[in-house]
């Protein structure tokens, strides 16, 4: 039922987020212990700022700190020309009542790091999606990641630039474990070195989205799809 209303509230927030994808924000963010705060870079008008908020609020109402300049990435840009999303994004998360716990910081993320002394424990990327803006993003706010807390990174399955970070930074590093999937969102655990069964299942699973990418981009028949799909689902 609770997922249920903040689908609806979710719906209303113009974006690029699935329904998976928004479950998987809420439920990290309703884990959270409070020994850090939840950090989302790249916010836009505020669609995974509510399924972030909504999560934390069944949660132990975690902050939430949205790093955005509002003036949109090159992508935006490009989509739509200049653009201005801050009045927007603050009525969208005061709609949905999660105001009190988000703490909007309208900067870019080298901006917002720069200051930034708290410890996170949840982290999620989703601003430019270029390579050398997405390795800028891990390297500014890992260190600050606690130990045991999540990141997670969206267009991680169609962005060649989250793609490569992801795999550069996550799946061959021994920083993390959990690695799982959510539609185009890939996520993982901090942890001080990760175990030999730890660094054999995230190769395996790597092994498993590279098979169902190059699959998809045969266009196989519909039941051989859907089947792999199914065997994605158990890291997800």
């Amino acid at each position: 039922m609770e997922l249920e209303e903040t689908k609806k509230l979710a719906d209303q927030v113009e974006g690029w987020l699935t329904d998976k994808e928004g479950e998987l924000l809420y439920n990290l963010a309703r884990n959270c212990t409070g020994r850090g705060v939840i950090v989302e870079i790249g916010s836009w008008k505020g669609k995974s700022t509510v399924w972030l908020g909504q999560g934390s609020e069944r949660g132990k109402q975690v902050k939430i700190y949205a790093v955005d300049p509002h003036t949109g990435s090159s992508e935006h840009r490009a989509m739509y020309g200049e653009v201005w999303t801050f009045e927007e994004f603050k009525k969208n998360i005061q709609k949905a009542q999660v105001d009190h716990l988000v703490v909007p910081l309208v900067k870019t993320s080298q901006e917002a790091a720069r200051g930034f002394n708290q410890p996170v424990e949840l982290i999620f990327i989703d601003g430019a999606h270029e390579y050398d803006f997405v390795k800028l993003d891990f390297d500014l706010w890992f260190p600050k990641l606690i130990e045991g807390g999540f990141i997670a990174f969206h267009d991680s399955i169609l962005g060649p630039g989250v793609k490569k970070v992801v795999k550069e930074k996550v799946f061959k590093s021994k920083d993390f474990r959990k690695i799982g999937l959510a539609d185009h969102i890939t996520y993982a655990q901090k942890v001080r070195e990760n175990t030999a069964g730890d660094r054999l299942r995230n190769k395996f699973i790597l092994l498993l989205r590279n098979m169902y990418e190059f699959a998809a981009k045969l266009q196989l028949p519909k039941p051989i799809r859907k089947a792999g799909k199914r065997v994605l689902r158990f890291i997800q």
